[in-house]
Order: C-alpha cells, then structure tokens, then sequence
C-alpha cells in the first residue's frame, strides 16, 4: 500500500512543470495566428478576472473579522494577544511603507505600449470612480460596499464588526457570530483552494493575454524596476527594519537570526510559513529561549496575520499596474495604499498565494486590467520564497520581544 502510495506520488508532475507547461501553451497561444486559440485564451483570463472579483472581498473581510474578533479573558493573555496586534501592525505598515520609499526612488517605468484604447479608457474613467470610491469610504448600509466593490468600505465595516464582537456582553452570542464567521471564512478558503489548484490554467489566460499585448510592441524593461523594489523592500524589512526593532527592544538582532536560520532556511525553501511553523515554534523555544506560553499563542497568530513581504508586494503591484494602466498616482493615492496593503495582508490568513491572489482581487474590484500580472506570475516563485522567509522572521522578531516584555513584568 506504501508502495503504492509512493509510486503515484512519483508520477504527479511537479507545480513548476505544470507551471512550465501552462506558461509555454500560453505563448504558443498569443504568438500564433489562430483566433480560436487567443479567444480561448483572452476568455479564459476574463473568466479567472471576474472569480477574483467574486470571492475577493469576503476573504479579505472575514479573515480581518475572524482575526479582531478573537479575545481572551485573562489578563496576561490579553495583553500578549494586544501586543502581538499591535507589532504585527506597526512591522507590516513599516515594509508597506519601504516599498512605498523605494517605490519613489527607483520610479518603475511603465511597460509601455499597452492597446492605448484601453490605457485611455482606463484613466477617464478611473480619475471619476476612484474619488468617488474614496469619498464612499462611509457607506449607505452594511452591504453596498460588497455589491460595488469598494475595497475602502469593506475594510471599514469588517474592521468595526470584528472590534465591536468582542464587546458583546453576552457570552454564548458572542461565540455563536465568532463561530458563524468562522465558518463562514472556512467555506470561502476553501473555494479559494478549489481556485488555486486550476490557477496554471489563469496562467495560461494571463500569458496568452499579455503575448498578444506584446505583438503589439510592448517594451517590459520597465518591469526590472518593479522587482527591484519588490525585493529590496523584502531585504531592507529583513536586515534593517527588523533588527533595528530588535535593538530598540535590547535584543541582539543577527545573535537572533542565527539562531532562527533553521526555521528560516526552511521557510525559504517550502514557500509556506504555516508549513514551517512547527519548525518555527521548536527553533524560537530552544534557541532563542521564547517561553512555550508565549511561542504557541503568539506564532500561530503571527502566521495567520503577520504578513510583511505581503504588505510590500501588495502595495508595489497594485500600484505599478494602476500606473502602467493609466491611473494619476499622486503621493496621497499612495500613503492611502499603504494602509490597504497593510490590512489587506492582514486579510491574507490561509490563503494559498496569498500575495499575488489578494494583489489581483484588488486590482479587480476596482476595474484596473490584470493582464500584466501574466509577466510577473513567472518571478513570483522566487519572490514568494523571499516573502515566506521574511514573514517567519518577522513572527520570530515579534515573539521574541512580547516574550521579552512579558518577562520583565512578571519578574516586577
């Protein structure tokens, strides 16, 4: 039966041959001069563009209610769970604002010579609907900004449900909303997985989409900017930002990252900071002395919502791609992104490819073409493993201070 069992496993071709496969029948698909075959593709990417419109929002909604919501009667608890909210935040806004640094310095050209149609059509009608999206941040009722999409007002209705559940004075109420949005998350997650495992087909949409932009002369070197500052902002966050946070705490910053390269090696390499947590949780107990209590309550939660590298891709890609499809990006456009990207990172908790799905879903929900993000799914592999290893090391940075501060009280 183990036999067996290894044999089948053997026979599955790998995600990067799928991945590989999906990516080549793309370009045959847009280099070719058959219109069934860049139809299919064309239509294919329209498909996958409005199911990210589909479930974007509430994913993004439920998990930000889900993760408020959650509270914890004891006192010492409830200050660790306070505190881990409040670095989680402080440390995700930082590297959204890093990228937003870099974003300024390095100034990513546009890939140019995109369907000028199109790049008009886009900026008139955006300079209209996206005052109005942020002059609607209050809605006229609970439901709107789901039905119109408005990223702003959704984040704003789940943040105050998820804040106002844990004040609810009844107890098993309090539980039955916490349970039913749960639940709720749950069925959503779970599409997302259905979602996930077809995405080499959105890739083939996507890639066949953009081979067909490209025909028409598109320059992409434009595109080495925006991964430069994608990465960068991932190293600045990991080398200076962290340890400086560190320091500031009277810890000993790279003492720290050595002692965390167990967990951080294998975050890198498996892509998945939930996969890597157990070995998180054991690396952070024994080698970096973080007491159990602290350890097991605060890096569970840290991979849920602790999303640094998310942060900085979300920003950067949503507003490379607003630009390159003729949006004014002005500096207040920008400062207001910092901050969606940060609660939208927030959002991301449990969700396979998180960064590059919620980044889409954004761009989606407000009507800005998503066919570029074809060019960058073939770098993402590389970026998501720069991410995954960052958001570990964040958790452990963050851990590692509660745990710090929550030992010199006791010892008070």
């Amino acid at each position: 039966m183990c036999t067996q069992h290894l044999l089948k496993t053997k026979k599955r071709p790998s995600l990067a041959i799928i991945y590989l496969v999906a990516i080549t029948l793309g370009i045959l698909s847009g280099i070719s001069n058959i219109n069934a075959l860049q139809s299919t593709g064309l239509i294919i990417s329209d498909i996958f563009i409005k199911v990210f419109k589909c479930i974007s929002l509430p994913i993004i909604a439920l998990s930000i209610i889900v993760t408020l919501s959650q509270y914890s009667a004891d006192k010492e608890m409830k200050r660790i769970w306070q505190r881990t909210l409040f670095y989680t935040l402080s440390t995700t806004i930082l590297a959204a604002s890093v990228a937003f640094v870099l974003y300024l310095i390095i100034s990513p050209k546009n890939i140019s010579a995109l369907n000028q149609v199109i790049n008009t059509a886009t900026n008139e009608s955006s300079k209209s609907n996206y005052f109005d999206y942020l002059a609607n941040l209050i809605p006229a009722n609970i439901f709107s900004p789901f039905l119109d999409h408005h990223v702003m007002g959704a984040l704003f209705i789940s943040m105050v449900i998820g804040i106002a559940i844990r004040y609810i004075p009844d107890v098993e109420s309090r539980h039955i909303i916490t349970n039913f949005f749960k639940g709720s998350h749950g069925i959503f997650l779970v599409i997302t997985g259905w979602v996930v495992k077809i995405i080499p087909i959105a890739l083939y949409g996507f890639i066949t989409a953009t081979i067909i932009q490209l025909k028409s002369g598109v320059d992409i070197s434009g595109l080495a900017g925006y991964l430069a500052v994608v990465v960068l902002a991932n190293v600045i966050q990991g080398l200076i930002v962290l340890p400086a946070f560190l320091s500031i705490n009277n810890i000993k910053p790279f003492a720290a990252m050595k002692a965390m390269l167990p967990a951080l090696t294998m975050a890198f390499f498996s892509k998945s900071s939930a996969g890597t947590l157990p070995v998180t949780m054991e690396t952070a107990e024994k080698n970096l002395e973080i007491s159990p209590k602290v350890s097991r309550f605060v890096l569970p939660l840290c991979t849920s919502i602790n999303m640094n590298g998310c942060a900085a891709f979300i920003f950067t890609t949503v507003i490379y791609l607003m630009q390159n499809n003729g949006m004014e990006i002005s500096i207040m456009t920008m400062l207001l992104w910092v901050f969606i990207a940060t609660v939208a990172a927030i959002g991301n908790a449990g969700v396979p490819m998180g960064c590059f799905f919620l980044s889409a879903s954004l761009l989606t929900s407000m009507n800005v073409p998503i066919v570029l993000l074809g060019l960058i799914l073939p770098f993402y592999s590389i970026i998501d493993m720069i991410e995954t290893a960052l958001n570990v090391w964040s958790d452990s940075c963050v851990a590692k201070v509660i745990d710090t501060k929550n030992k010199a009280e006791i010892k008070r």
